[in-house]
């Protein structure tokens, strides 16, 4: 909601920012030189041209130095970072782009050993070994965002792969690199008997988030995970399976290891084939029933903000392991799971837990959870020439503010807030007409209502002052300083004291969308200072949908079913406060 762009540091999100590479020469020659070299494609080597014969007895070739692929150059221009590596003739590799960075799986060279921290502000570290290079980045990457690729041939004849990555970059590989990019498909996953967890959404499913953090080999070697289905409401808040079967079962199980990301720990654990696993979240934590592997005691503490501690319990079947969080999980909240499939040599499945208190519930409506129910119409007087009992009746009608616009584009992380607002404002008003509601919207466009502050302020709060309107919700995205960035993360919904039923109404806007949503709910806040609110004559509210400062937070307000799900959550909040009579002219009939 904040009127003012808020710019991350380069452990998140930051602001939006002009093109990297237009910001200095380009110091490739695009163009093959006019002498006849090899040309890579992704490491494929040209067949050479069959214009003349070779010589009939070619003197013997020096011996070759052996081929290898690392020690990139680099550079940085704000929060953008560019990497260059040096193509050697028969190098070939893939590009696997994930939540936590790109991983290149390198054939025909070998890769230098290195462990490098911070190549720039977009490449936080720099892992390679073992035929893989990953470089991490503090923002989630999906196969066109956040990173660019493509290769160059240098004036000297040589070629180059060249890797930029950023915040507001998008393209991905270019056009001669695409079929070189890994995509979703993975191996076929192990049988499961699921009885709860909502799926992974596929945009996410598709990148396997970070914090395998072991061996460089085993870190860099991630596939994309295949996601774990099943969700059934009527069922335990539990969710169930078994690795593949075969021999292993009864070996000992080693202790979990760490990743952590800024905003999110991932917790993995290798389980052998044969073992069945029960995750069991609730409390401040999250219960890891084990059975077929064994375990000492173990435990360690201060693991991290989102895990303050875990344990191993031995039992008779096996291991008890017990995740401590430092806040509430749910069935649909502030945690996913990811089954990884065993590593080529490998038998260890990884069953992956991500943990962070600002994940939410991304999985798609169904057509029924689309449905609102009808609102009944709002009784009017009736005047001496009524020519209809139809016209006795009308549409109880609200107004939507979608916050900020034209100008004014409010907080800039993850997400631009004026675009945002504006795409859940008219998700609720399609889902409000749908039931039968009259809806007006503050702006239904990328525009501002009036350039001065205060005044556009005081027009959006006046729509709400037309006859027989009965509620006004103004809809808005929250940001903190990137100082304090991982500590905001939630829904909150703000009320005035400008009438009696505001604080009634913010109470059943933040209970439907906390419910619709998973999200982490930061209750109810009261403010004096509020224009839109102060100013209007009827009930109102201002919700704040999450913040666009918070690295996790921000990927919500980027996927279409979590925005889908704040978007119903405020339509049945308005619906029941229709119902239930918080509006300007009191109770409706019906229910």
């Amino acid at each position: 909601m904040k009127p003012h762009t808020i710019f991350l540091s380069s452990v998140l999100w930051c602001g939006a920012v002009g093109c990297w590479a237009g910001a200095q020469a380009d110091p490739f020659q695009r163009t093959a030189p006019a002498q006849a070299l090899p040309s890579l494609r992704g490491g494929t080597p040209s067949a050479p041209a069959a214009t003349t014969p070779p010589p009939a007895a070619p003197a013997p070739a020096p011996a070759k130095a052996e081929a290898t692929f690392g020690n990139p150059r680099t550079s940085s221009d704000g929060s953008q970072t560019r990497v260059v590596f040096d193509l050697t003739p028969g190098v070939s590799y893939t590009l696997n782009p994930t939540f936590g960075g790109l991983r290149l799986d390198v054939k025909g060279a070998r890769v230098v050993p290195a462990v490098t921290l911070r190549l720039g502000a977009s490449v936080s570290e720099y892992r390679a070994g073992n035929g893989s290079v990953t470089l991490f980045t503090p923002f989630p990457l999906s196969l066109t965002d956040g990173w660019r690729a493509s290769e160059a041939t240098l004036a000297s004849g040589g070629r180059v792969l060249i890797l930029e990555f950023g915040p507001t970059l998008s393209g991905g590989a270019s056009a001669s690199l695409k079929a070189l990019v890994r995509t979703a498909t993975t191996p076929a996953p192990p049988t499961l008997a699921l009885t709860a967890t909502p799926p992974i959404p596929k945009a996410l499913a598709d990148q396997l988030p970070p914090g395998d953090a072991i061996a460089p080999a085993d870190r860099a070697a991630l596939p994309s995970p295949p996601a774990l289905p099943g969700h059934n409401p009527n069922k335990p808040s539990a969710l169930a399976g078994q690795v593949s079967p075969g021999p292993g079962a009864g070996a000992a199980l080693s202790a979990p290891r760490v990743g952590k990301n800024p905003g999110l720990t991932r917790i993995v654990l290798d389980l052998p084939p044969g073992t069945t696993y029960r995750l069991i979240p609730g409390g401040v934590g999250m219960r890891v029933e084990l059975t077929g592997v064994t375990a000492a005691a173990l435990s360690a503490q201060n693991i991290s903000p989102e895990v303050r501690a875990w344990r191993y319990e031995p039992s008779r079947d096996g291991v008890t392991v017990t995740l401590l969080t430092g806040t509430p999980l749910t069935e649909r909240s502030g945690w996913r799971a990811l089954l990884v499939p065993p590593l080529e040599g490998s038998t260890l499945s990884r069953l992956a837990i991500d943990l962070s208190p600002a994940l939410a519930d991304l999985t798609p409506l169904s057509p029924q959870e689309k449905m609102l129910a009808a609102v009944p119409p709002t009784p009017v007087s009736r005047g001496t020439a009524l020519l209809a009992l139809a016209a006795s009746f009308a549409k109880p009608r609200v107004v939507l503010d979608a916050g900020h616009g034209g100008k004014d584009p409010g907080a800039v992380g993850s997400i631009v807030e004026k675009e945002v607002t504006l795409d859940v404002a008219l998700r609720v008003r399609d889902f409000l007409q749908a039931a039968g509601v009259d809806v007006v919207l503050t702006r239904d466009s990328d525009r501002h209502l009036h350039p001065d502050k205060v005044t556009d302020l005081s027009l959006r709060a006046g729509m709400g002052k037309a006859p027989g309107t009965e509620l006004f919700v103004s809809i808005h995205v929250n940001a903190m300083d990137a100082g304090a960035a991982l500590r905001g993360y939630g829904i909150e919904t703000w009320w005035n004291p400008n009438h009696p039923l505001s604080s009634s109404l913010a109470g059943l806007l933040q209970q439907h969308l906390v419910e619709t949503t998973g999200a982490y709910s930061r209750g109810l806040r009261s403010n004096r200072s509020l224009a839109v609110l102060r100013e209007s004559r009827i009930p109102a509210a201002l919700v704040e949908i999450g913040f666009a400062s918070h690295p996790v937070d921000g990927l919500n307000l980027k996927d279409t079913h979590y925005l889908d799900r704040v978007a119903l959550g405020i339509a049945r909040g308005i619906r029941a406060a229709l119902v239930e009579g918080v509006t300007a002219s009191g109770p409706v009939s019906g229910n």
